[in-house]
């Protein structure tokens, strides 16, 4: 399996300074990324690692919930996935932490019943390769499957 590549240029100090995230392997871009911004309730344009683990989360279980859903007998018409990762205060050495993650997924799916539905999406939680890496933080998972 193929490594992928991503790299970030940094300038200044943790709170002055600030950088880009290359996304070397796709070369699909080059995003800001800031501190300050970091911890703001407003991004105002600039991503952050929070974001980027969401991205590569929620991605990751599409793909892991399709093919289970695939392998229960289900057609896949749609997956709508979202992944929200939280940032917060660390207590035990004062610094910061994820504090969870929930994963959201809406699924339209014919040839299952609901039941199988949601079987699959917690499995799909637990064996996706993100998931996985992740598995010091909280990861809480809400599904609804549209019939």
């Amino acid at each position: 399996m193929p490594t992928r590549t991503a790299r970030t240029a940094w300038n200044g100090s943790l709170e002055a300074g600030g950088g880009q995230v290359e996304l070397s392997s796709s070369k699909v871009g080059t995003y800001d990324v800031s501190f300050p911004k970091r911890a703001a309730d407003d991004a105002d344009g600039t991503t952050s690692p929070e974001e980027l683990i969401a991205a590569a989360h929620s991605a990751c279980y599409a793909m892991q919930f399709s093919a289970l859903l695939g392998g229960a007998g289900g057609t896949v018409e749609q997956l709508d996935v979202k992944a929200d990762v939280s940032l917060g205060p660390d207590s035990s050495d004062g610094g910061f932490k994820l504090t969870g993650i929930v994963l959201t997924v809406e699924g339209e799916v014919s040839g299952i019943d609901e039941a199988t539905f949601l079987k699959a999406a917690d499995d799909a939680k637990a064996g996706c390769p993100v998931s996985k890496a992740l598995t010091g933080v909280e990861i809480t998972l809400n599904a609804t499957f549209v019939s």
